[in-house]
Protein backbone atom coordinates (compact mmCIF):
# COMPACT_ATOMS: atom_id res chain seq x y z
CA UNK A 1 0.00 0.00 0.00
CA UNK A 2 1.40 3.48 -0.96
CA UNK A 3 2.18 5.68 1.96
CA UNK A 4 0.08 9.36 2.33
CA UNK A 5 1.04 11.95 0.86
CA UNK A 6 1.95 15.47 3.46
CA UNK A 7 -0.96 17.19 1.45
CA UNK A 8 -3.47 13.89 2.43
CA UNK A 9 -2.11 13.03 5.60
CA UNK A 10 -2.73 17.12 6.60
CA UNK A 11 -5.88 17.92 4.70
CA UNK A 12 -8.82 18.20 6.94
CA UNK A 13 -12.06 15.64 6.59
CA UNK A 14 -14.49 16.77 5.12
CA UNK A 15 -17.63 18.46 7.84
CA UNK A 16 -21.07 16.82 7.69
CA UNK A 17 -23.46 19.36 7.19
CA UNK A 18 -26.37 16.67 8.08
CA UNK A 19 -27.55 17.61 11.55
CA UNK A 20 -27.85 14.40 13.65
CA UNK A 21 -31.79 13.78 15.19
CA UNK A 22 -30.56 15.53 18.47
CA UNK A 23 -29.68 18.42 16.99
CA UNK A 24 -32.84 18.37 14.92
CA UNK A 25 -34.43 17.60 18.07
CA UNK A 26 -32.99 20.55 19.87
CA UNK A 27 -34.16 22.83 16.74
CA UNK A 28 -37.51 21.71 16.62
CA UNK A 29 -37.85 22.08 20.00
CA UNK A 30 -36.56 25.58 20.30
CA UNK A 31 -39.19 26.70 17.46
CA UNK A 32 -41.74 25.18 19.48
CA UNK A 33 -41.12 26.92 22.85
CA UNK A 34 -40.39 30.47 21.26
CA UNK A 35 -42.95 33.11 22.58
CA UNK A 36 -43.70 33.93 18.63
CA UNK A 37 -44.34 30.15 18.25
CA UNK A 38 -47.13 30.26 20.89
CA UNK A 39 -48.52 33.95 19.67
CA UNK A 40 -48.79 32.06 16.63
CA UNK A 41 -50.33 29.18 17.82
CA UNK A 42 -53.14 31.56 19.65
CA UNK A 43 -53.76 32.91 16.94
CA UNK A 44 -54.48 29.95 14.75
CA UNK A 45 -56.63 28.51 17.49
CA UNK A 46 -58.88 31.68 17.47
CA UNK A 47 -59.32 31.40 13.73
CA UNK A 48 -59.83 27.63 14.30
CA UNK A 49 -62.23 28.48 16.58
CA UNK A 50 -64.11 30.84 13.81
CA UNK A 51 -66.34 27.64 11.92
CA UNK A 52 -67.44 26.65 15.29
CA UNK A 53 -69.60 29.36 15.63
CA UNK A 54 -70.94 30.62 12.14
CA UNK A 55 -71.44 27.05 11.29
CA UNK A 56 -74.25 24.28 13.25
CA UNK A 57 -72.16 21.79 15.83
CA UNK A 58 -73.33 18.12 15.54
CA UNK A 59 -73.09 17.71 19.06
CA UNK A 60 -75.53 20.43 20.31
CA UNK A 61 -77.75 20.62 17.36
CA UNK A 62 -77.81 17.58 15.15
CA UNK A 63 -80.94 18.40 13.18
CA UNK A 64 -78.92 21.40 12.18
CA UNK A 65 -76.58 19.95 10.69
CA UNK A 66 -78.75 17.37 9.45
CA UNK A 67 -80.41 20.07 7.66
CA UNK A 68 -77.68 21.49 6.41
CA UNK A 69 -75.88 18.88 4.83
CA UNK A 70 -79.29 18.40 2.97
CA UNK A 71 -79.82 21.91 2.08
CA UNK A 72 -76.07 21.70 0.41
CA UNK A 73 -75.26 18.87 -1.17
CA UNK A 74 -71.93 19.79 -2.41
CA UNK A 75 -70.38 22.27 0.81
CA UNK A 76 -72.12 19.96 3.48
CA UNK A 77 -70.13 16.98 2.70
CA UNK A 78 -67.08 18.90 2.09
CA UNK A 79 -67.43 20.89 5.90
CA UNK A 80 -68.51 17.14 7.40
CA UNK A 81 -64.74 15.25 6.27
CA UNK A 82 -63.37 18.62 7.49
CA UNK A 83 -65.14 18.49 10.98
CA UNK A 84 -66.58 21.68 10.52
CA UNK A 85 -69.56 20.54 12.28
CA UNK A 86 -67.83 19.15 15.41
CA UNK A 87 -64.89 21.87 15.30
CA UNK A 88 -63.60 21.46 18.90
CA UNK A 89 -63.16 17.90 19.42
CA UNK A 90 -61.78 17.31 15.30
CA UNK A 91 -58.24 16.81 15.04
CA UNK A 92 -56.64 19.73 13.77
CA UNK A 93 -58.39 21.24 16.39
CA UNK A 94 -56.68 19.65 19.01
CA UNK A 95 -53.48 19.37 17.35
CA UNK A 96 -53.25 23.34 17.81
CA UNK A 97 -54.47 22.67 21.29
CA UNK A 98 -52.38 20.41 22.31
CA UNK A 99 -49.12 22.17 20.29
CA UNK A 100 -50.26 25.64 22.27
CA UNK A 101 -50.32 24.16 25.75
CA UNK A 102 -46.91 22.24 25.30
CA UNK A 103 -45.36 25.66 23.94
CA UNK A 104 -46.52 27.67 27.10
CA UNK A 105 -45.41 25.26 29.54
CA UNK A 106 -41.93 25.07 27.48
CA UNK A 107 -41.58 28.31 27.17
CA UNK A 108 -42.84 29.09 31.04
CA UNK A 109 -40.00 26.34 32.55
CA UNK A 110 -37.13 27.25 31.48
CA UNK A 111 -37.64 30.85 32.50
CA UNK A 112 -38.30 30.02 35.88
CA UNK A 113 -34.69 28.43 36.39
CA UNK A 114 -33.42 31.68 34.43
CA UNK A 115 -35.52 33.59 36.89
CA UNK A 116 -34.64 31.66 39.86
CA UNK A 117 -30.99 32.30 39.39
CA UNK A 118 -31.31 36.19 38.41
CA UNK A 119 -32.82 36.23 42.23
CA UNK A 120 -29.49 34.86 43.85
CA UNK A 121 -27.66 36.86 41.77
CA UNK A 122 -26.28 40.43 43.20
CA UNK A 123 -26.89 43.83 41.16
CA UNK A 124 -24.80 44.47 38.53
CA UNK A 125 -21.33 46.25 39.44
CA UNK A 126 -21.26 49.98 38.66
CA UNK A 127 -21.08 51.32 35.24
CA UNK A 128 -17.40 52.90 34.03
CA UNK A 129 -18.74 56.03 33.48
CA UNK A 130 -22.09 56.71 35.35
CA UNK A 131 -22.86 60.45 33.41
CA UNK A 132 -23.65 58.27 30.41
CA UNK A 133 -26.92 56.99 32.15
CA UNK A 134 -30.34 58.34 31.54
CA UNK A 135 -30.01 60.68 34.46
CA UNK A 136 -27.04 61.31 36.31
CA UNK A 137 -25.85 63.77 39.00
CA UNK A 138 -22.53 64.72 40.21
CA UNK A 139 -21.85 66.35 43.37
CA UNK A 140 -18.41 66.88 45.78
CA UNK A 141 -18.74 66.36 49.52
CA UNK A 142 -15.96 66.09 52.33
CA UNK A 143 -18.13 62.97 54.26
CA UNK A 144 -16.00 59.51 53.32
CA UNK A 145 -18.86 57.77 54.71
CA UNK A 146 -21.45 58.81 52.07
CA UNK A 147 -21.52 55.94 50.29
CA UNK A 148 -22.69 54.18 53.85
CA UNK A 149 -25.77 56.59 53.72
CA UNK A 150 -26.92 55.96 50.14
CA UNK A 151 -26.92 52.13 50.70
CA UNK A 152 -29.24 52.36 54.29
CA UNK A 153 -31.39 54.88 52.17
CA UNK A 154 -31.27 52.30 49.20
CA UNK A 155 -32.33 49.64 51.50
CA UNK A 156 -35.17 51.73 53.21
CA UNK A 157 -36.49 52.21 49.79
CA UNK A 158 -36.58 48.30 49.16
CA UNK A 159 -33.99 47.93 46.52
CA UNK A 160 -31.48 45.21 46.82
CA UNK A 161 -27.93 46.67 47.57
CA UNK A 162 -24.16 45.38 46.99
CA UNK A 163 -21.36 47.71 48.16
CA UNK A 164 -17.71 47.81 47.12
CA UNK A 165 -14.77 50.11 48.71
CA UNK A 166 -15.97 53.03 46.43
CA UNK A 167 -19.39 51.99 44.26
CA UNK A 168 -23.16 50.92 45.66
CA UNK A 169 -25.31 49.03 42.90
CA UNK A 170 -28.75 48.47 43.71
CA UNK A 171 -31.66 47.10 41.79
CA UNK A 172 -35.51 46.73 42.71
CA UNK A 173 -38.09 45.77 40.80
CA UNK A 174 -37.66 41.80 40.04
CA UNK A 175 -41.36 41.51 40.50
CA UNK A 176 -41.93 42.82 37.18
CA UNK A 177 -40.59 39.28 35.24
CA UNK A 178 -42.50 37.20 37.96
CA UNK A 179 -45.83 38.96 36.72
CA UNK A 180 -44.76 38.00 33.08
CA UNK A 181 -43.99 34.03 34.53
CA UNK A 182 -47.29 34.38 36.55
CA UNK A 183 -49.21 35.38 33.18
CA UNK A 184 -48.09 33.18 31.57
CA UNK A 185 -49.09 29.85 33.60
CA UNK A 186 -52.34 31.64 34.08
CA UNK A 187 -52.63 31.01 30.22
CA UNK A 188 -51.51 27.39 30.63
CA UNK A 189 -54.03 26.98 33.37
CA UNK A 190 -56.79 28.54 31.65
CA UNK A 191 -55.99 25.86 28.53
CA UNK A 192 -55.89 22.95 31.30
CA UNK A 193 -59.50 24.15 32.58
CA UNK A 194 -60.67 24.27 29.64
CA UNK A 195 -59.15 20.62 28.44
CA UNK A 196 -60.65 19.13 31.79
CA UNK A 197 -64.15 20.65 31.21
CA UNK A 198 -63.69 19.19 27.49
CA UNK A 199 -63.17 15.91 28.47
CA UNK A 200 -64.98 15.51 31.56
CA UNK A 201 -67.92 17.88 31.33
CA UNK A 202 -71.13 18.06 29.93
CA UNK A 203 -73.99 20.12 29.26
CA UNK A 204 -77.64 19.07 28.46
CA UNK A 205 -81.21 20.72 27.94
CA UNK A 206 -84.64 19.42 28.61
CA UNK A 207 -87.74 21.17 28.34
CA UNK A 208 -90.35 20.04 31.33
CA UNK A 209 -93.65 21.00 31.41
CA UNK A 210 -95.42 22.87 34.73
CA UNK A 211 -96.60 20.04 36.99
CA UNK A 212 -94.40 17.74 35.74
CA UNK A 213 -90.47 16.54 36.48
CA UNK A 214 -87.16 15.88 35.46
CA UNK A 215 -84.34 13.04 36.78
CA UNK A 216 -81.11 13.43 36.34
CA UNK A 217 -80.43 10.53 33.63
CA UNK A 218 -79.85 10.34 30.10
CA UNK A 219 -83.14 9.41 29.26
CA UNK A 220 -84.90 12.19 30.37
CA UNK A 221 -82.90 14.98 28.18
CA UNK A 222 -83.53 16.46 25.00
CA UNK A 223 -79.80 16.59 23.74
CA UNK A 224 -76.88 16.27 25.71
CA UNK A 225 -73.28 17.08 25.20
CA UNK A 226 -70.45 15.67 26.82
CA UNK A 227 -66.78 15.06 26.67
CA UNK A 228 -65.16 12.32 25.59
CA UNK A 229 -63.94 10.89 29.18
CA UNK A 230 -67.85 11.50 30.47
CA UNK A 231 -70.00 8.36 32.08
CA UNK A 232 -73.59 8.29 33.01
CA UNK A 233 -72.46 7.77 36.21
CA UNK A 234 -71.30 10.68 36.54
CA UNK A 235 -74.55 12.31 36.91
CA UNK A 236 -75.83 13.14 40.19
CA UNK A 237 -78.76 11.65 41.03
CA UNK A 238 -80.73 14.38 41.48
CA UNK A 239 -84.59 15.34 40.61
CA UNK A 240 -86.66 18.85 39.66
CA UNK A 241 -90.01 19.16 39.70
CA UNK A 242 -91.75 22.55 38.30
CA UNK A 243 -94.17 23.28 40.14
CA UNK A 244 -95.18 26.82 38.06
CA UNK A 245 -93.99 28.98 36.14
CA UNK A 246 -94.66 33.00 36.45
CA UNK A 247 -93.91 35.15 33.10
CA UNK A 248 -94.87 39.13 32.87
CA UNK A 249 -94.60 41.03 30.23
CA UNK A 250 -94.18 44.88 29.53
CA UNK A 251 -97.39 46.22 28.37
CA UNK A 252 -96.46 49.78 28.13
CA UNK A 253 -96.09 51.66 24.60
CA UNK A 254 -92.27 51.33 25.05
CA UNK A 255 -90.78 47.67 24.44
CA UNK A 256 -94.20 46.65 24.17
CA UNK A 257 -93.99 43.08 24.80
CA UNK A 258 -90.52 42.86 26.34
CA UNK A 259 -89.99 40.29 29.13
CA UNK A 260 -89.86 41.36 32.62
CA UNK A 261 -90.08 38.84 34.91
CA UNK A 262 -89.46 34.99 34.10
CA UNK A 263 -89.59 32.66 37.30
CA UNK A 264 -90.03 28.91 37.96
CA UNK A 265 -91.12 27.63 41.47
CA UNK A 266 -89.44 23.89 41.58
CA UNK A 267 -88.88 21.55 44.10
CA UNK A 268 -85.24 19.57 44.36
CA UNK A 269 -84.71 16.44 45.81
CA UNK A 270 -80.70 15.97 45.65
CA UNK A 271 -80.54 12.65 45.85
CA UNK A 272 -82.67 9.81 46.40
CA UNK A 273 -83.84 9.89 50.16
CA UNK A 274 -83.09 13.19 50.46
CA UNK A 275 -85.65 15.82 51.76
CA UNK A 276 -86.61 18.29 48.86
CA UNK A 277 -86.32 21.48 48.62
CA UNK A 278 -88.17 24.55 47.27
CA UNK A 279 -86.18 26.59 45.39
CA UNK A 280 -86.88 29.79 42.53
CA UNK A 281 -84.82 28.96 39.52
CA UNK A 282 -84.96 32.36 37.41
CA UNK A 283 -82.47 33.58 34.78
CA UNK A 284 -78.76 33.63 35.59
CA UNK A 285 -79.54 32.70 39.25
CA UNK A 286 -79.13 29.15 38.74
CA UNK A 287 -80.49 25.98 41.13
CA UNK A 288 -77.14 24.07 42.29
CA UNK A 289 -77.02 20.39 42.97
CA UNK A 290 -73.47 19.60 44.36
CA UNK A 291 -70.85 20.90 41.23
CA UNK A 292 -74.14 20.65 38.99
CA UNK A 293 -75.97 23.93 37.83
CA UNK A 294 -79.78 23.86 36.83
CA UNK A 295 -80.29 26.62 34.85
CA UNK A 296 -83.41 28.66 33.05
CA UNK A 297 -83.01 29.09 28.99
CA UNK A 298 -86.36 29.49 27.55
CA UNK A 299 -89.62 29.08 28.31
CA UNK A 300 -92.85 28.53 26.06
CA UNK A 301 -96.30 27.15 25.75
CA UNK A 302 -97.87 23.38 25.86
CA UNK A 303 -101.70 23.54 25.09
CA UNK A 304 -103.59 20.84 26.61
CA UNK A 305 -105.10 18.09 23.62
CA UNK A 306 -107.06 15.30 23.78
CA UNK A 307 -107.50 13.80 20.71
CA UNK A 308 -110.35 10.17 20.42
CA UNK A 309 -110.00 8.32 17.51
CA UNK A 310 -113.37 7.17 15.14
CA UNK A 311 -114.33 4.47 17.34
CA UNK A 312 -114.41 7.08 20.15
CA UNK A 313 -111.04 5.98 22.11
CA UNK A 314 -108.66 8.61 23.32
CA UNK A 315 -105.73 8.00 21.52
CA UNK A 316 -103.75 11.01 22.63
CA UNK A 317 -104.43 13.19 26.07
CA UNK A 318 -102.01 15.59 27.22
CA UNK A 319 -99.86 18.84 27.23
CA UNK A 320 -97.46 19.17 23.86
CA UNK A 321 -94.42 21.04 23.96
CA UNK A 322 -94.95 24.35 21.14
CA UNK A 323 -91.58 25.93 20.00
CA UNK A 324 -92.02 29.78 19.97
CA UNK A 325 -91.18 31.24 16.49
CA UNK A 326 -91.02 34.61 16.93
CA UNK A 327 -90.87 37.47 19.82
CA UNK A 328 -94.91 37.60 20.12
CA UNK A 329 -94.59 33.45 21.24
CA UNK A 330 -96.05 32.56 17.44
CA UNK A 331 -95.46 28.79 18.45
CA UNK A 332 -95.32 25.85 16.01
CA UNK A 333 -95.74 22.16 17.30
CA UNK A 334 -96.88 18.74 16.01
CA UNK A 335 -99.51 16.77 17.77
CA UNK A 336 -99.04 12.69 17.05
CA UNK A 337 -101.81 9.95 17.80
CA UNK A 338 -100.24 6.95 16.12
CA UNK A 339 -102.43 4.70 17.77
CA UNK A 340 -105.19 6.04 16.52
CA UNK A 341 -108.09 3.55 14.48
CA UNK A 342 -108.80 2.98 11.78
CA UNK A 343 -106.70 5.52 10.70
CA UNK A 344 -103.45 6.92 12.79
CA UNK A 345 -103.86 10.98 12.97
CA UNK A 346 -102.04 13.66 13.43
CA UNK A 347 -101.86 17.34 14.05
CA UNK A 348 -99.44 20.08 12.99
CA UNK A 349 -100.21 24.23 13.50
CA UNK A 350 -99.62 27.31 16.17
CA UNK A 351 -100.58 27.96 18.97
CA UNK A 352 -101.03 32.09 19.33
CA UNK A 353 -101.20 33.24 23.19
CA UNK A 354 -103.00 36.16 22.10
CA UNK A 355 -104.30 35.13 18.31
CA UNK A 356 -105.78 37.61 16.19
CA UNK A 357 -106.50 37.19 12.07
CA UNK A 358 -106.02 39.75 9.97
CA UNK A 359 -104.74 40.36 5.83
CA UNK A 360 -101.17 38.99 7.63
CA UNK A 361 -102.91 35.85 8.50
CA UNK A 362 -103.24 34.26 12.27
CA UNK A 363 -100.70 35.54 14.36
CA UNK A 364 -99.68 36.76 17.85
CA UNK A 365 -99.71 39.96 18.82
CA UNK A 366 -98.64 39.84 22.49
CA UNK A 367 -96.89 37.01 24.39
CA UNK A 368 -98.89 36.58 27.36
CA UNK A 369 -101.16 34.35 26.78
CA UNK A 370 -104.35 36.49 26.83
CA UNK A 371 -106.49 35.09 23.78
CA UNK A 372 -104.82 31.79 23.25
CA UNK A 373 -105.81 29.94 19.99
CA UNK A 374 -105.10 26.76 18.29
CA UNK A 375 -105.04 26.70 14.28
CA UNK A 376 -104.10 23.24 13.24
CA UNK A 377 -104.26 21.24 10.04
CA UNK A 378 -104.78 17.74 10.15
CA UNK A 379 -103.48 14.35 8.33
CA UNK A 380 -104.41 10.74 8.56
CA UNK A 381 -103.14 7.33 7.45
CA UNK A 382 -103.31 3.68 7.72
CA UNK A 383 -101.53 2.46 10.52
CA UNK A 384 -98.08 1.33 10.18
CA UNK A 385 -97.62 -2.28 9.80
CA UNK A 386 -94.05 -2.94 11.20
CA UNK A 387 -92.86 -0.11 13.05
CA UNK A 388 -89.15 0.64 11.78
CA UNK A 389 -87.95 2.20 15.28
CA UNK A 390 -86.36 4.79 13.93
CA UNK A 391 -86.42 7.96 16.66
CA UNK A 392 -88.67 10.46 15.37
CA UNK A 393 -88.65 14.51 15.67
CA UNK A 394 -91.44 14.93 18.12
CA UNK A 395 -91.47 18.78 16.63
CA UNK A 396 -91.46 17.59 13.43
CA UNK A 397 -93.77 15.75 10.99
CA UNK A 398 -93.46 13.20 8.85
CA UNK A 399 -96.12 12.69 6.67
CA UNK A 400 -94.93 9.72 4.29
CA UNK A 401 -97.90 7.49 4.31
CA UNK A 402 -100.17 10.34 5.26
CA UNK A 403 -102.95 12.39 3.73
CA UNK A 404 -104.09 15.66 4.27
CA UNK A 405 -107.71 15.59 5.58
CA UNK A 406 -109.82 17.93 3.66
CA UNK A 407 -113.56 19.20 3.71
CA UNK A 408 -115.95 20.40 1.08
CA UNK A 409 -112.36 19.88 -1.19
CA UNK A 410 -110.62 22.26 0.39
CA UNK A 411 -107.76 21.37 3.04
CA UNK A 412 -108.76 21.20 6.66
CA UNK A 413 -107.89 24.00 8.80
CA UNK A 414 -109.17 24.26 12.86
CA UNK A 415 -109.44 26.96 14.66
CA UNK A 416 -109.99 25.96 18.40
CA UNK A 417 -109.84 28.36 21.60
CA UNK A 418 -109.66 26.89 25.22
CA UNK A 419 -113.06 24.44 26.13
CA UNK A 420 -113.77 23.69 22.15
CA UNK A 421 -113.74 20.53 20.74
CA UNK A 422 -114.21 19.83 16.60
CA UNK A 423 -115.53 16.52 14.66
CA UNK A 424 -113.67 15.62 12.24
CA UNK A 425 -114.77 14.59 9.10
CA UNK A 426 -115.41 11.03 7.82
CA UNK A 427 -115.48 9.57 11.00
CA UNK A 428 -111.84 9.73 12.05
CA UNK A 429 -112.49 11.01 15.61
CA UNK A 430 -112.23 14.27 17.26
CA UNK A 431 -109.76 17.00 18.59
CA UNK A 432 -110.50 19.44 22.02
CA UNK A 433 -108.35 21.86 22.76
CA UNK A 434 -108.55 21.54 26.91
CA UNK A 435 -106.21 24.50 27.88
CA UNK A 436 -102.84 25.23 27.94
CA UNK A 437 -99.00 25.56 30.38
CA UNK A 438 -96.18 26.65 30.55
CA UNK A 439 -93.32 24.90 29.73
CA UNK A 440 -89.67 25.72 31.01
CA UNK A 441 -86.30 24.58 29.28
CA UNK A 442 -83.60 23.76 32.01
CA UNK A 443 -79.96 23.64 30.76
CA UNK A 444 -78.23 21.22 33.53
CA UNK A 445 -74.40 21.20 33.29
CA UNK A 446 -71.14 20.37 34.95
CA UNK A 447 -67.70 21.85 34.27
CA UNK A 448 -65.18 20.30 36.31
CA UNK A 449 -62.64 22.68 34.90
CA UNK A 450 -64.38 25.93 35.52
CA UNK A 451 -62.82 26.40 39.09
CA UNK A 452 -59.12 26.39 36.95
CA UNK A 453 -60.28 28.93 34.75
CA UNK A 454 -61.17 31.02 37.41
CA UNK A 455 -57.95 30.40 39.09
CA UNK A 456 -56.35 31.17 35.74
CA UNK A 457 -58.14 33.98 35.51
CA UNK A 458 -57.21 35.97 38.60
CA UNK A 459 -53.88 34.56 38.52
CA UNK A 460 -53.61 36.42 35.21
CA UNK A 461 -54.71 39.43 36.46
CA UNK A 462 -52.25 39.48 39.25
CA UNK A 463 -49.71 39.01 36.73
CA UNK A 464 -50.79 41.70 34.65
CA UNK A 465 -50.75 44.49 37.48
CA UNK A 466 -47.44 43.28 38.59
CA UNK A 467 -46.01 43.58 34.75
CA UNK A 468 -47.63 46.84 34.57
CA UNK A 469 -47.22 48.65 37.88
CA UNK A 470 -43.94 47.38 38.80
CA UNK A 471 -41.15 49.17 38.08
CA UNK A 472 -37.15 47.87 37.07
CA UNK A 473 -34.77 50.70 38.40
CA UNK A 474 -31.32 50.18 39.26
CA UNK A 475 -29.38 52.69 41.13
CA UNK A 476 -25.82 53.16 41.08
CA UNK A 477 -23.13 55.46 43.04
CA UNK A 478 -19.29 55.76 43.06
CA UNK A 479 -17.24 57.60 45.74
CA UNK A 480 -13.76 58.75 44.05
CA UNK A 481 -11.36 60.83 46.29
CA UNK A 482 -10.13 64.12 45.07
CA UNK A 483 -7.52 66.94 46.03
CA UNK A 484 -4.18 66.48 46.54
CA UNK A 485 -4.69 65.80 50.68
CA UNK A 486 -7.65 63.37 49.57
CA UNK A 487 -9.83 65.05 51.99
CA UNK A 488 -12.31 66.06 49.15
CA UNK A 489 -14.68 63.33 47.18
CA UNK A 490 -16.90 63.38 44.20
CA UNK A 491 -20.07 61.28 44.44
CA UNK A 492 -21.73 60.55 40.87
CA UNK A 493 -24.90 58.63 41.44
CA UNK A 494 -26.87 57.35 38.47
CA UNK A 495 -29.67 55.64 37.50
CA UNK A 496 -31.64 53.13 34.87
CA UNK A 497 -35.41 52.89 34.46
CA UNK A 498 -35.80 49.47 32.89
CA UNK A 499 -39.30 50.70 32.10
CA UNK A 500 -40.08 54.54 31.63
CA UNK A 501 -37.33 56.88 33.02
CA UNK A 502 -39.88 59.70 32.78
CA UNK A 503 -41.76 58.61 35.98
CA UNK A 504 -39.71 59.45 38.97
CA UNK A 505 -35.81 58.12 38.15
CA UNK A 506 -35.21 62.38 38.45
CA UNK A 507 -36.70 62.33 41.76
CA UNK A 508 -35.31 59.46 43.44
CA UNK A 509 -31.59 60.60 42.31
CA UNK A 510 -31.97 63.82 43.25
CA UNK A 511 -33.70 62.61 46.88
CA UNK A 512 -30.46 60.45 46.78
CA UNK A 513 -27.77 63.42 46.30
CA UNK A 514 -30.24 65.79 48.98
CA UNK A 515 -29.08 63.49 51.84
CA UNK A 516 -25.98 65.74 51.58
CA UNK A 517 -26.84 69.15 51.81
CA UNK A 518 -23.53 70.49 52.50
CA UNK A 519 -22.56 69.03 48.63
CA UNK A 520 -21.87 70.78 45.71
CA UNK A 521 -23.40 70.26 42.16
CA UNK A 522 -21.08 69.73 40.00
CA UNK A 523 -23.67 68.34 37.40
CA UNK A 524 -27.59 68.53 38.54
CA UNK A 525 -29.76 65.21 37.67
CA UNK A 526 -30.31 65.43 34.06
CA UNK A 527 -31.38 62.91 31.41
CA UNK A 528 -28.20 61.42 28.78
CA UNK A 529 -28.40 62.06 25.06
CA UNK A 530 -30.51 59.44 23.73
CA UNK A 531 -27.47 58.06 21.47
CA UNK A 532 -25.37 58.39 24.71
CA UNK A 533 -28.29 56.19 26.13
CA UNK A 534 -29.28 53.53 23.54
CA UNK A 535 -25.29 52.64 23.23
CA UNK A 536 -25.09 52.19 26.99
CA UNK A 537 -28.75 50.14 27.15
CA UNK A 538 -26.62 47.81 24.44
CA UNK A 539 -23.65 47.43 25.96
CA UNK A 540 -23.01 47.18 29.90
CA UNK A 541 -26.27 48.83 31.95
CA UNK A 542 -28.05 45.95 31.01
CA UNK A 543 -25.71 43.54 31.82
CA UNK A 544 -24.83 42.01 35.31
CA UNK A 545 -21.24 41.22 36.08
CA UNK A 546 -20.43 38.12 35.12
CA UNK A 547 -21.99 38.78 31.41
CA UNK A 548 -25.74 37.14 31.82
CA UNK A 549 -28.82 39.13 31.65
CA UNK A 550 -30.25 40.48 34.32
CA UNK A 551 -33.66 39.39 36.19
CA UNK A 552 -36.10 41.58 34.31
CA UNK A 553 -34.52 40.44 30.48
CA UNK A 554 -34.36 36.81 31.30
CA UNK A 555 -36.27 35.30 28.76
CA UNK A 556 -37.30 38.02 27.02
CA UNK A 557 -36.94 35.79 23.69
CA UNK A 558 -39.10 34.00 24.96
Amino acid sequence: MAEPTTEERTAPAAPNHQPGLRALGRWAWGALTSMRTALILLFLLAIAAIPGSLVPQRPVTPIQVNDFIADNPTLGPIYDRLGFFDVYSSPWFSAIYLLLLVSLIGCIVPRIGVYAKALRRQPPAAPARLNRLPVSATVTLNDPSALSAIADELRRRRFRVATTDTTVSAERGYLRELGNLVFHLSLTLILVGVAVGSLWGYKGNAIVVEGYGFANNLSQYDDITAGARFSETDLKPFAITVNSFHAEFETGPVQHGAARVFTADVTVTDHPGAEPRNEALEVNHPVTVGSTQVHLSAHGYAPVVEVRDGEGNVAFSGPVVFLPQDGMFTSLGVIKAPDARPDRLAFEGFFLPFATVDDQGPRSIFPDAIAPELFLNVWHGPPKEVESGTPENVYTLDTTGLEQVSRDGDALRLRLKPGTEVVLPDDLGTVAFIGWHRWVKLQVSEQPGVPVIVAGVAIAIVGLLLSLFIRPRRIWARLTPTGEAGDGHTLSVGGLDRADARLGLVEEVQALVDLFPDAQDAAAPGRARPAERDRLVAEDAIMDDDGQPSASDAGKDN
